[in-house]
């Protein structure tokens, strides 16, 4: 990259054009998540207006009877608007084809103008290619019989273009943003709750995803799917920056939505930590609703009379708001599933652009001392959870804390009667393998910690030569919520066996039943009236400290 440097309207990093050179990992891999964003980016949204009802030239619109929840045994209730009930007879057919078989990283690029919106809100996406012609597909991701998506809408030939290179605005947290035009506007009228991605395909055959969700008019009622894209954007390297690293190790301090995301893999993949779940939530036939962290974050409220909240997957960065949203849930009876570890780790804040609210993710990360609300307002400063000046242990919250990275080990099980493993066969002892990995979290004992707690399993391994183990757990409150936390970043990607490695069929179904087991009981309303937890956490030999690096 090149040096960076002063200008009226931002910092240019990178070379000529609006494509950023990567590296090779980076070409390998699909775009991960559209971001939120506005255009151009001196102000609010510009370029061509949203279509109207007629379609635009060449575009097809889908038939609007596929637009009817996913299939499966029951058939499933997908509350907001416009939701619509679907059985067998009524389901559309499923696909693969939403999936980029072509790679198409630094020749055609796109994001989308938030990263989520209602039913109706129109999608506006901008995309630069060096492709003359591009078209987009949409596709809603679930269960569907085919496949894990079913098509909604599709664009005609699109004229392409370079846009922009990226600049730094501000240079001051080396915040890089993509300053683009709008290239089209997606009517999403008609469209079911949930998790989308736009296929992005230009006319030599590279393909990349930009994914969106349509939320749910309300979670009351509901097992509410929460997309982590906080975490997906503090890792996202596009333009050569993230909150972890940067030319010379000159990191962000805060990065933007306003960009394209830069194909992160593992467990920052969309398609391996979140998708699974959504699709195995759908096959239960539950009610359920969708949203991304940014939602609970600029709509308090939102999980009101919720039954289920569900962080899919690697959950890393929240912001005071949302922890304070997920609280009065649990403290209101909502059921709270973390599947994921390392789940609220850093404290971030949320801050608006000139292209809309809540589009960049401010992170001092270790350079905490540098965050300039530090001393002024320590509740907002960023920095861990856990952590001076205003230390709130994520654990009162999640029950667990981030240990160790790496970890490569076997889920030892514990309490083989607990309700939720029902129906795997397990024994105390069993080992259901690989499945903790490549972050762990543990149990606390401090006064921190909730109770009653079960502790469920329980797998000593050797992080950076210090014996420590990962856990998994489950408690229960005085609101009726239980809590279970999966204490592992593979939990998603175990469901389809798409881990770094492959797990294997039998801990592929163990985290199946698991899962719908939880996610069936939390559906029912507060878990603890029916399960409640059977405290053990005086059976095991816990440190109170973290004896290893955990960052």
């Amino acid at each position: 990259m090149s040096t960076t440097r002063a200008a009226a309207a931002g910092t240019r990093i990178g070379g000529p054009g609006g494509l950023v050179r990567r590296t090779a990992a980076g070409l390998a891999a699909v775009l991960l998540l559209g971001g939120c964003a506005g255009a151009p980016d001196t102000g609010g949204d510009a370029g061509p207006a949203a279509p109207s009802s007629a379609p635009a030239p060449g575009e097809r619109r889908v038939d609007r009877s596929s637009l009817v929840a996913p299939s499966h045994s029951t058939g499933p209730s997908v509350t907001g608007t416009g939701a619509g009930t679907g059985g067998p007879a009524s389901a559309p057919r499923g696909t693969e084809d939403w999936r980029a078989r072509v790679p198409g990283a630094g020749t055609i690029e796109g994001y989308s103008t938030r990263v989520s919106g209602p039913e109706g809100a129109p999608v506006r996406l901008k995309v630069s290619t060096s492709a003359p012609r591009y078209r987009v597909v949409a596709f809603r991701l679930g269960a569907y019989r085919g496949g894990t998506g079913t098509e909604v809408w599709r664009s005609g030939s699109l004229r392409g273009s370079e846009q922009a290179a990226p600049i730094f605005q501000p240079a001051a947290t080396r915040t890089v943003v993509a300053p683009w035009e709008v290239s089209l506007s997606v009517d999403t009228a008609g469209w079911l709750p949930g998790f989308y991605v736009f296929k992005l395909r230009s006319s030599r055959g590279r393909e990349v995803l930009v994914p969106y969700v349509v939320t749910s008019e309300s979670a009351a009622g509901t097992v509410a799917l929460v997309a982590p894209v906080t975490t997906w954007q503090a890792y996202n390297e596009w333009g050569g920056y993230s909150l972890y690293d940067g030319p010379v190790g000159a990191r962000s301090h805060a990065v933007s939505f306003d960009r394209p995301y830069n194909g992160a893999t593992g467990a920052n993949d969309f398609r391996t930590a979140a998708v699974p779940i959504i699709v195995q939530a759908e096959k239960l036939g539950i009610e359920l609703s969708y949203f991304t962290n940014v939602d609970l974050h600029t709509t308090p409220g939102i999980l009101d009379d919720a039954r289920g909240y569900v962080s899919m997957g690697h959950d890393e960065y929240w912001t005071t708001t949302m922890r304070e949203v997920v609280t009065e849930a649990r403290d209101a009876g909502t059921n709270l599933a973390f599947l994921g570890a390392n789940t609220m780790y850093w404290r971030v804040r949320l801050e608006d652009r000139a292209t809309g609210p809540a589009r960049v993710v401010v992170g001092y990360r270790s350079d905490a001392a540098l965050d300039p609300l530090r001393d002024d307002t320590p509740i907002e400063a960023t920095a861990r959870f856990r952590d001076a000046p205003r230390p709130n242990p994520e654990q009162e919250l999640t029950g667990m804390m981030y240990e160790c990275y790496p970890v490569d080990t076997d889920y030892v099980v514990a309490s083989p009667d607990w309700w939720g493993f029902r129906g795997t066969g397990a024994h105390r002892g069993d080992r259901i393998a690989g499945l903790v990995g490549p972050e762990a979290d543990r149990v606390y004992p401090t006064r921190s910690l909730p109770r009653p707690m079960q502790i469920l399993s329980h797998s000593p391994y050797s992080c950076a030569g210090v014996t420590t183990v990962a856990e998994s757990v489950y408690y229960t409150t005085g609101s009726g919520a239980g809590v279970f936390n999966a204490g592992t970043l593979r939990w998603g990607c175990a469901i389809v066996d798409r881990c770094e490695h492959p797990l294997g069929p039998a801990t592929a179904r163990f985290v199946k039943v698991v899962t719908g087991n939880v996610l069936n009981e939390f559906a029912e309303g507060p878990a603890a009236h029916r399960h409640p937890a059977r405290d053990n956490v005086g059976d095991f030999d816990l440190s109170p400290a973290n004896a290893v690096s955990a960052s």
